[in-house]
C-alpha cells in the first residue's frame, strides 16, 4: 500500500542505534593453526525507506518531504546531514541540523516520477561520517490532473444499411497520462454524448454498435457520433475527453427499379435506318453502384421482332434500336412492352418482392416520301450478238411505295460504259441495243438502271441490270499455222507426221466439234494424205517413201475445217511442212543443225567464249610439254657448286617408235646395245641409227652374247674416263632380267624370229568388213617375203 503523507513523516526518520565497528561476538570459528577467527555482524545505524511526495504542490510554503536522524545525533547540533544527488540543492532542500527536507518547487509525475538521491550525517567538527553514506528515492505521488484524450480522433466509419442492431461499427481507446497503478485516475469509462437512438457505445472497450434496426441509406446516409471518455470510473470529480465518428450508411439493394411512368409514347419515320438509336427509356433505382445496375427487354413478341433494346453502362439508359426496316404503308403503330431488372440480386430483401418494373412503349410510324422501289434487287437479261440496233432486251419495273403512288420514270447512269450499247425508255422501262453486239468482243454488259419519282425527281433508286450476250455461229474454224511442222527424212509411207487440232471464236455449243479433209477441188496430194480421227483432230500422213530436204525442203498443206454449228462453217488453213534430218528427242523430233544450237541453248557470244577457253587450255597443254621436255637437257651447275649428285629418271619412254626414249634391248642381249654408246644425261650432237628394222630381222642376224657383268663393267669405266661432262657421279640402274632361256623369247620387241607362215588369203572372202585388215596382212607378208 502507498502510504498517506502524514503517516511518510512519522516512517521516514525512524533510524536504529549506532553500533561501533568492532563489536565482541559469540560467533567464533578455530583455524588450523589454533588462532581463533570472530566473525561480526554489522549494524545499520540508519534504514531509509521511501519518502512520498505529492505532485503539483500550489501552497505558498515549501512542501515537507520527510527528515533524515541518525542515533549519532544528541540534539546538540554536532551533526551535520548532507543531502545529494537529483535535484539535491534545487529542487530538495535539507536543514543541516535538523535533517528536515523540503521540495521548493511544484512537480510533475508525468515528467518525472521519482528521484534518486544520497544522504550522509557528518560529525560538524571532525568532518568524519558518522553513518555510511546512503540511498533513498523520493516518489511523485500522482494526482488526477490529466483528462483522457482520443489521439486519432476523429473518426471515419461506414456499416451497411438495413444492419441488425448490434453491428460493430468502430471500437476508439482514449489515452490517461495518469498513474493507472495508483487510485482511479486513468481509470476510463466510455459514453455516447451524441447519434442516439442509432448508435451505442460499450462503456468499457469503447466498441461502437448500432442501436437501431433498419435504418434505410435512402432515407439519411451520414451520421454523427460523439463519444466521451472519463477517468476516475467515472464518478463525480473524474475528467473527460470526447472525439466524433462520422459513419456513413452504404449501399445495399433493397430498392428496386421503377419506370416514373407505365406508358410512353415515340415517333418514328419510316426511313429510320436499321441498326440505328431511335429513342431512349429509363427506370430509375435508388440504390448506387452495381445495385442499380438495370438490365432491359423486349418481353413481348410484336415488339422484340421489329425493335432491340440495349443498355448504357453510364446513365442507365435503355436505348432501343431498329431491327428491321419500317413501312408506314404496311404497318403505322407498334406497341412494345419494356422490362426492367436489377442484374445483382440480394437474397437478403427478397421478402420486399420482384427487383423489376415493367412499362408500355407505343411507337408511332411517321410516313416519309421514300423513292421508287423495283420489283428485284438485281435484273439478268439475254440477247443475241448481231441483233441489229433497237433489239429489245428487257424490261425494269418500279414503283412508289408511298400512299399517293406517283409515277415514275428511268435512265441510265451515264458514267458507266454500257450506255454505248443500250437505251432505255423513261415510261415502260424497256431496254434496247444501240448497236449490234459482238459475244466474242465482249460476252457480258454491266449497266445500273436508276428511278425516281415525278412529283420528287430527287429521291433516286439504283438496280443492278446483267446482260448477257448469246453466241452465234459466225465465226469459222481455224487451224494454227504460227509453227512449222517437220517431216522427218526417214520418214516411211503411211506413217504420221503429225496431228492437227482447230479453234474456233465461238463457245462451245458452235464451235467445238470439228470435221477436216483436204480441197476437194484440188488434184491429189502425191507427198501426203489427210485422216479425219473424228475427234475434233486429224492426223498428215505421208505418202512417199523417203524426203530429202537437199531436193525440196517446204511443202505447203491446204486444209479444210468445218464447225459443228447451226449453220455449219468451214475455213481452210494452210500448213507449212519443213524437211530435215531428224534427231529424236523422247517423242518430239528436231532437225538436227537445229538440235545442236538449240539444245545447247548458246548465242553467238557464249559460243565464242567457249572456243576461246579451248584455245587457252591447248596453249597450256602445249607449254607443258616444252616445260617438260626442257628437263632433259643437260644439267649445268656452277663449278662452285659441286657435289654427289643422284640423278632420278622417271621417263617410261613412248613406246617402241620412240627412239628417244631407254632402249630396253641391251637389259636383255647386251651386244645388241653397241649401237647406243651415249650418255642418256647429255644429249648427242649426232646420233646415228644403224640398227637394223626389227621387221626386217631374221634368223641369219646373229649377236654373240655377251656376259651382261662385263657390259655393266664396261659402260662404267666409259662413265668414268668421258671429260666432256660435268664433274659429278651419275648412278644408273640396269634391271638385268636373267641370261637365256630355251624357249626363247616370246616378246616381238628386237626379237629376231620366225615369222608367222599363217596364210591371210581367205580374208578377202569375208566380205568388205575384213577389206582393210586383209590389205595389212597382205602387206605384211609382202615385206617378209622381200
Amino acid at each position: 500500500e502507498n502510504p498517506s503523507p502524514q503517516e511518510t513523516g512519522k516512517r521516514c526518520y525512524g533510524a536504529s542505534h549506532h553500533v561501533p565497528a568492532k563489536v565482541p561476538s559469540k560467533n567464533q570459528t578455530k583455524l588450523a593453526n589454533g588462532e581463533t577467527e570472530v566473525h561480526h555482524r554489522p549494524k545499520r545505524g540508519w534504514i531509509w525507506n521511501q519518502f512520498f511526495v505529492l505532485e503539483e504542490h500550489l501552497g505558498p510554503d515549501a512542501q515537507y518531504v520527510g527528515k533524515l536522524h541518525s542515533n549519532s545525533d544528541k540534539g546538540d547540533g554536532s551533526v551535520r546531514y548532507i543531502l545529494s544527488g537529483e535535484g539535491a540543492g534545487t529542487i530538495f532542500i535539507i536543514d543541516e541540523v535538523t535533517g528536515d527536507i523540503h521540495a521548493t518547487k511544484s512537480l510533475d509525475r508525468e515528467r518525472k516520477t521519482h528521484y534518486v538521491l544520497h544522504a550522509q550525517a557528518l560529525d560538524r567538527y571532525t568532518e568524519e561520517a558518522l553513518e555510511p553514506k546512503s540511498e533513498f528515492i523520493i516518489k511523485v505521488q500522482d494526482i488526477n490532473d490529466n483528462a483522457p484524450k482520443f489521439p486519432d480522433g476523429p473518426f471515419v466509419a461506414t456499416v451497411p444499411e438495413m444492419s441488425e442492431v448490434g453491428t460493430s461499427v468502430l471500437q476508439v481507446t482514449a489515452s490517461d497520462a495518469d498513474d493507472p497503478t495508483y487510485g482511479n485516475s486513468a481509470r476510463i469509462v466510455y459514453s455516447i454524448l451524441q447519434g442516439q437512438p442509432y448508435f451505442s457505445v460499450d462503456p468499457k472497450t469503447g466498441i461502437i454498435r448500432t442501436a437501431l434496426s433498419d435504418m434505410d441509406r435512402e432515407a439519411r446516409e451520414h451520421y454523427t457520433v460523439v463519444i466521451q471518455a472519463k477517468d476516475m470510473a467515472g464518478q463525480v470529480g473524474g475528467l473527460s475527453g470526447s472525439t466524433t465518428i462520422n459513419i456513413t450508411l452504404t449501399d445495399v439493394n433493397d430498392n428496386p427499379p421503377m419506370f416514373p411512368q407505365k406508358n410512353y409514347q415515340l415517333y418514328v419515320p419510316e426511313s429510320a435506318q436499321v441498326g440505328k438509336p431511335v429513342g431512349k427509356i429509363k427506370a430509375n433505382d435508388e440504390d448506387l453502384g452495381i445495385n442499380a445496375d438495370i438490365k432491359y427487354s423486349i418481353i413481348n413478341s410484336e415488339g422484340a421482332n421489329t425493335f432491340s433494346i440495349s443498355t448504357d453502362r453510364d446513365t442507365r439508359e435503355g436505348i432501343i434500336s431498329l431491327k428491321k426496316p419500317l413501312n408506314y404503308e404496311r404497318k403505322k403503330t407498334y406497341t412494345l412492352h419494356i422490362e426492367g431488372t436489377n442484374t445483382h440480386m440480394d437474397p437478403r430483401f427478397s421478402y420486399l418482392g420482384s427487383f423489376k418494373d415493367t412499362a408500355t412503349l407505343k411507337i408511332t410510324v411517321g410516313d416519309v416520301d421514300e423513292a421508287p422501289v423495283f420489283s428485284i434487287d438485281h435484273y439478268i437479261m439475254d440477247v443475241y450478238e448481231n441483233s441489229p440496233s433497237g433489239t429489245e432486251v428487257g424490261v425494269v419495273t418500279a414503283r412508289d411505295p408511298d400512299s399517293r403512288n406517283s409515277p415514275v420514270r428511268y435512265f441510265l447512269d451515264s458514267k458507266e460504259e454500257g450506255v454505248r450499247y443500250f437505251r432505255i425508255d423513261e415510261i415502260s422501262g424497256l431496254i434496247r441495243t444501240t448497236q449490234p453486239l459482238d459475244r466474242e468482243d465482249m460476252a457480258w454488259h454491266n449497266i445500273t438502271v436508276m428511278a425516281s419519282e415525278v412529283d420528287n425527281p430527287s429521291l433516286l433508286s439504283h438496280v443492278p441490270v446483267t446482260v448477257q450476250v448469246l453466241d452465234v455461229n459466225d465465226n469459222p474454224p481455224e487451224i494454227a499455222t504460227d509453227e512449222e511442222v517437220i517431216v522427218c527424212e526417214s520418214s516411211r509411207p503411211g506413217q504420221v507426221i503429225q496431228t492437227v487440232t482447230a479453234v474456233d471464236k465461238d463457245d462451245f455449243a458452235n464451235g467445238q466439234r470439228f470435221s477436216f479433209a483436204l480441197p476437194s477441188q484440188q488434184p491429189v496430194n502425191p507427198n501426203f494424205t489427210l485422216k479425219d480421227n473424228e475427234d475434233s483432230t486429224a492426223s498428215i500422213i505421208g505418202r512417199r517413201r523417203r524426203f530429202n530436204h537437199l531436193t525440196q525442203e517446204l511443202y505447203e498443206l491446204p486444209i479444210v475445217v468445218w464447225d459443228g454449228g447451226e449453220p455449219s462453217l468451214s475455213g481452210t488453213s494452210t500448213l507449212t511442212l519443213r524437211v530435215c534430218p531428224c534427231q529424236h528427242h523422247g517423242r518430239i523430233r528436231m532437225c538436227q543443225g537445229e538440235a545442236f544450237l538449240s539444245s545447247a541453248g548458246l548465242s553467238t557470244g557464249a559460243l565464242i567464249a567457249i572456243l576461246l577457253c579451248i584455245v587457252i587450255l591447248l596453249a597450256i597443254v602445249v607449254l607443258f610439254v616444252t616445260l617438260r621436255r626442257s628437263k632433259k637437257e643437260p644439267l649445268i651447275i656452277s663449278e662452285e657448286d659441286i657435289r654427289e649428285n643422284v640423278v632420278t629418271y622417271d621417263d617410261e619412254g613412248g613406246g617402241e617408235e620412240d627412239t628417244e626414249a631407254f632402249d630396253m634391248i641391251a637389259l636383255r642381249n647386251p651386244a645388241a646395245a653397241e649401237e647406243l654408246k651415249f650418255r642418256r644425261d647429255v644429249r648427242p650432237e649426232a646420233r646415228k641409227h644403224c640398227a637394223t628394222p626389227r621387221s626386217r630381222r631374221t634368223k641369219a642376224v646373229e649377236l654373240d652374247e655377251v656376259d651382261v657383268h662385263e657390259f655393266i663393267k664396261q659402260r662404267l669405266v666409259e662413265a668414268d674416263v668421258d671429260t666432256s661432262v660435268p664433274p659429278y657421279d651419275s648412278l644408273q640402274t640396269y634391271a638385268y632380267e636373267g641370261q637365256g632361256s630355251p624357249t626363247g623369247s616370246i616378246s616381238p620387241l628386237d626379237t629376231p624370229g620366225t615369222q608367222s607362215e599363217q596364210d591371210y588369203n581367205y580374208l578377202d572372202n569375208w566380205g568388205p568388213e575384213f577389206q582393210k585388215l586383209a590389205e595389212l596382212y597382205g602387206e605384211a607378208d609382202s615385206d617378209v617375203t622381200t
